[in-house]
């Protein structure tokens, strides 16, 4: 299993400014148990997500000495590419294209086109510097905005990414909309269709709803997988209710119940976890 936290995507719609030395203390604390990526920081604008302003001084104060863990960031357009590519502890680059034209306007201010372009220059910088690109598939598996969805369009993207010899992309449910028969048919699909890419699961959903998705996606081969302690968080650019993450709990219950090996410290889990309810008040 590849098993991505994402402290991120959980603190970004928080209502509340958590404090810069709070994010460094808490990420610390994920650094210990394991995990293959930590999803911990952006580089956009900070008036349209302040709580991810301080998130190169963040960055620059993660202990990396004992641990395996990289750290990935998300950026939205060059400019933001390259704050993130000047700090050294950044290993991955993460940017968000939607397969919905209106997400994509919504959270990059651009038409997919447009940031396929970008995202091209993007990849040029990041392998110049010996960092890896990591794709998330917004609305990969539908939409709220009335736009038809369909697995070809899906396809169709991937393809064009496996042109410019991207390898990493995680179908990403941003809404919470995804059926078990959407996961179904989008894993036994798109990485059948395009082998030169490794393909994860970036579910948002409701907590009861999280055993079943994890397994229709696992079902179908993935084992790369984006989680959030407690479920936290989900995109404050996609509408008003934010639906939440897939809860690391959840998920650390699936991977025990059905025997599946994993490489997290459970009792460093644990510490997090409750450093986690210090951050969120659960």
């Amino acid at each position: 299993m590849f098993l991505t936290e994402c402290p991120r995507d959980a603190m970004q719609g928080w209502g509340e400014f958590i404090p810069t030395d709070t994010k460094i203390d808490y990420i610390n604390e994920l650094m210990s148990v394991g995990f293959d990526v930590l999803d911990c920081g952006s580089f956009v604008s900070p008036k349209a997500i302040p709580q991810m302003a301080d998130s190169g001084e963040v960055i620059d104060q993660i202990d990396k000495s004992n641990s395996s863990t990289k750290l990935s960031v998300i950026v939205a357009n060059i400019r933001g590419c390259e704050k993130a590519l000047s700090h050294p502890k950044v290993d991955i680059i993460g940017f968000p294209f939607s397969i919905s034209e209106t997400f994509q306007f919504r959270n990059t201010n651009k038409n997919q086109e447009q940031a396929f372009s970008q995202i091209e220059q993007i990849f040029g910088m990041v392998k110049a510097q010996g960092k890896e690109l990591n794709l998330y598939f917004s609305m990969a598996f539908g939409n709220p905005y009335g736009e038809k969805w369909q697995w070809e369009d899906v396809d169709y993207w991937a393809k064009r990414f496996v042109e410019l010899g991207v390898n990493s992309i995680q179908l990403s449910d941003t809404t919470g909309v995804a059926t078990v028969e959407t996961i179904d048919l989008l894993f036994d699909k798109i990485p059948n269709q395009n082998p030169e890419i490794n393909f994860g699961a970036h579910f948002h959903n409701r907590y009861e709803d999280s055993y079943s998705k994890i397994n229709a996606a696992y079902a179908k081969g993935c084992i790369r997988f984006d989680s959030a302690i407690k479920g936290i968080g989900g995109c404050p650019m996609a509408k008003d209710d934010l639906v939440g993450n897939l809860p690391t709990e959840q998920l650390i219950n699936f991977l025990h119940k059905e025997n599946i090996p994993h490489s997290l410290n459970l009792l460093n889990f644990e510490s997090a976890f409750n450093r986690a309810k210090d951050v969120f008040h659960f």
